[in-house]
């Protein structure tokens, strides 16, 4: 498999540029690959702008980064019409969210119309603007980033929303191990610059997402995956110490998506087949953002990561 063995030299060089965050690489692969976007969690300073600038040199496409602001309108994401009045007509002045990655900049400190603008383009996968429509180009991915502190003068992405990521992830500072390795790459790219790299085509990704829908998932794995989501709505009938913990579960949504990365993290692994393995791998960075806690969840000091470790421990294999 050519392709497979292209896209993960890219994840390899990515790694190797992206250092300590390899659950960060790996998840912004699976994101491109399954066709869905990624939320990003994260102090300041941890390769979250580095990691999909390094995608997109990796990458024959456009990359677009949007700062959300307080100030910031729907159409300085989207675009809007512009009046020409030596033609005496409006043209459609794309935003910056035309382009295959974008990098939505701290999403929650802008209001929650411009959010609602960008979720919609990423659903939708187009843009409407005085009577007409504009698809947005294929790929498309939106990385957003979330920044942990100064929650002052912020507005947090609700539920429904956050459901509408296919991948969360939360990023910790790296290992002292791994800080003297960045230590010394910011040193060697100071004097000798970014190593060249041959560019991936978009058609080479479009077909590795072709490869990635016949990777084949036996019914018992169907049934695996099922019985996980089952269980973040009915918690009682699989583990009653999780009864009242998950007030909303997991969506169908999730379900599709759950699938998708197993399939996908399996097609990176070598394998044409998923395993229970493959489905555990991806299902916290799936699952934990799309649950909403109990009060008494919240006062356990439970997290959504928790509650899916409880849900897997809880549910069989077989």
């Amino acid at each position: 498999m050519a392709i497979q063995s292209t896209i993960n030299a890219l994840k390899t060089n990515l790694q190797a540029r992206i250092i300590g965050q390899s659950e960060l690489v790996e998840s912004l692969i699976i994101s491109l690959l399954a066709d869905g976007h990624l939320l990003v969690e994260g102090a300041p300073g941890l390769a979250k702008t580095t990691a999909i600038k390094a995608l997109s040199d990796g990458l024959h496409c456009a990359f677009k980064r949007i700062q959300f602001t307080p100030d910031l309108m729907p159409a300085d994401v989207t675009g809007s019409d512009i009046y020409r009045a030596e033609e005496h007509r409006f043209e459609f002045q794309a935003g910056p969210i035309f382009a295959n990655l974008v990098l939505a900049d701290e999403i929650n400190r802008a209001p929650a119309k411009v959010q609602s603008a960008l979720l919609e383009a990423m659903s939708e996968r187009q843009v409407s603007a005085g009577g007409s429509t504009y698809p947005l180009p294929n790929p498309f991915l939106v990385m957003a980033t979330q920044n942990p502190v100064e929650q002052e003068g912020t507005y947090p992405l609700p539920e429904a929303q956050l459901d509408r990521f296919l991948i969360k992830v939360s990023l910790n500072y790296p290992s002292a191990e791994d800080e003297k390795k960045i230590l010394q790459l910011s040193r060697q790219l100071e004097y000798s610059g970014e190593p060249a790299t041959t560019p991936i085509s978009l058609d080479s990704i479009l077909d590795a997402r072709k490869e990635i829908q016949t990777v084949f998932v036996s019914a018992a794995v169907e049934n695996y995956i099922v019985r996980l989501i089952d269980a973040t709505r009915r918690q009682e009938k699989y583990h009653e110490p999780l009864a009242n913990l998950i007030r909303y579960g997991a969506s169908p949504r999730a379900t599709i998506g759950l699938d998708l990365c197993a399939r996908t993290v399996a097609w990176l692994d070598g394998k044409d087949y998923v395993t229970p393995a493959h489905v555990q791998a991806v299902a916290h960075r799936v699952l934990a953002h799309r649950l909403v806690l109990s009060l008494a969840a919240q006062a356990k000091g439970f997290s959504g990561e928790d509650l899916v470790n409880e849900v897997i421990s809880a549910v069989a294999v077989g």
